[in-house]
């Protein structure tokens, strides 16, 4: 039934009239992707940060805490590459995503039957396996609508949406925090799951992009994959996302920590938080487009491992407030531009066919790299304190000439 489903988008030719019909009652493609983003993305943020507690509040411990959100992430590392694979398989990204989509939202309402350990421990590995994919079939319908082409259409950067989904992310982390209180956490599941609902009814307003059939679209996984890594700027962005990225484990894991330890206050953790998440909507939206036309992906990846390397070197050695909120910004260029070069790197090298298995393995590197990382993290913290972070740096030192040397001139890189 899915394949039929999809051989019927196919068929749709952007030249029909039934085609020119459909099209003409959905918002132009840039708003189309904003709200699809943006409802993701606020689902991620009324839920992401209170997760933790919810589990808490259905009587679980520290120690199962943590083997449920671990037992997640491996799940997702292994769901994203696997489903982003069926949906270059059958040919319809739209149609995987918001299947992804409505499977998540409806994991996300069984949390509300479940009061222990075992329980949440299964819906939670169901809803990280709906979610794995989510992210990634929606940059490839970007990335690949918003990709440099010699085609009829408004073009538009791939950054105004990611930075409208950051928006989205960081209002709804606080509009969640007006609905809670520490005895009611419901909110979280109910506002979780009506947005992710909205994503996927939004699916439907985002301009089809299914690729014409090519020649390998049939190919074992194993012969997309060698593709792909055929690809050198490829392979150069997965090393250099998964190093750069990767870089930020010890920082989410316990730079709250730190500063709580420090003397800092929940509101003034909160603020120097919400900094960093502003920075990044900054960065993908206004200075990140900019960048990159200027100083090509190349240039603008070098710039990202530079600004990892004085962030991590400086956050080490410093709990003051002052400093910190001088770094903070960083995290624009260290996780904002850097995301954005991915981008522009893989929209002009990778072929269209394997377009959302290459973000699954985009997506499936940094996750790997980042879960190894944070695992470390612990005994690093416990053996330096805050020089843990002089680690963090060292691999943004590697991956400064990896992005140096493996980007190339994307400017004069051609579409394959």
């Amino acid at each position: 039934m899915a394949h039929d489903i999809a051989q019927l988008e196919q068929r749709r030719a952007p030249g029909s009239g039934r085609s020119r019909g459909r099209r003409a009652l959905r918002p132009s493609s840039p708003v189309a992707y904003i709200l699809l983003y943006a409802a993701l993305y606020a689902a991620f943020g009324v839920a992401s940060p209170f997760w933790p507690k919810l589990f808490e509040s259905k009587g679980l411990v520290p120690q199962q805490i943590g083997l449920v959100l671990a037992a997640g992430l491996v799940v997702r590392l292994a769901a994203g590459p696997l489903v982003g694979r069926l949906a270059d398989h059958l040919g319809s990204l739209r149609l995987v995503l918001a299947c992804s989509a409505v499977a998540s939202a409806a994991t996300a309402a069984a949390f509300l039957a479940t009061s222990s350990f075992w329980p949440v421990l299964v819906v939670a590995v169901a809803q990280a396996a709906a979610l794995a994919p989510t992210t990634s079939l929606a940059d490839a319908l970007a990335v690949n609508a918003a990709r440099p082409a010699r085609k009829a259409g408004t073009p538009f950067e791939y950054g105004w949406i990611r930075g409208a989904a950051s928006l989205a992310f960081l209002l709804g982390t606080l509009a969640i925090g007006q609905l809670i209180s520490p005895h009611d956490l419901a909110p979280v599941i109910w506002l979780n799951a009506g947005l992710l609902l909205a994503a996927a009814v939004a699916t439907a307003a985002v301009p089809a992009a299914t690729p014409r059939h090519h020649p390998h679209a049939d190919a074992p996984v194993a012969t997309d994959v060698r593709r792909l890594l055929e690809i050198s700027p490829f392979r150069a962005v997965i090393a250099v996302s998964a190093l750069v990225y990767g870089s930020h484990a010890l920082y989410d894991a316990f730079a709250v920590i730190r500063w709580s330890d420090a003397g800092l206050s929940p509101s003034v953790i909160s603020a120097l938080w919400s900094e960093a998440v502003a920075a990044e909507v900054i960065v993908f939206l206004l200075v990140g487009p900019v960048l990159i036309k200027r100083l090509g992906a190349r240039g603008a990846a070098v710039l990202a491992a530079v600004a990892g390397i004085v962030r991590w070197s400086l956050m080490g050695f410093t709990s003051s407030v002052v400093l910190l909120a001088t770094l903070q910004p960083l995290h624009g260029l260290t996780f904002a531009l850097l995301h954005l070069a991915c981008m522009r790197v893989m929209a002009k090298v990778v072929p269209r066919g394997i377009a959302a298995t290459a973000q699954a393995f985009y997506a499936f590197g940094a996750g790997l790299v980042t879960a190894a990382l944070t695992w470390a993290s612990g005994t690093l913290y416990v053996a330096y304190g805050g020089r843990a972070f002089l680690w963090m740096t060292g691999l943004c030192v590697v991956a400064l000439p990896v992005a140096w040397f493996g980007f190339g001139r994307d400017d004069k890189a051609p579409v394959r």
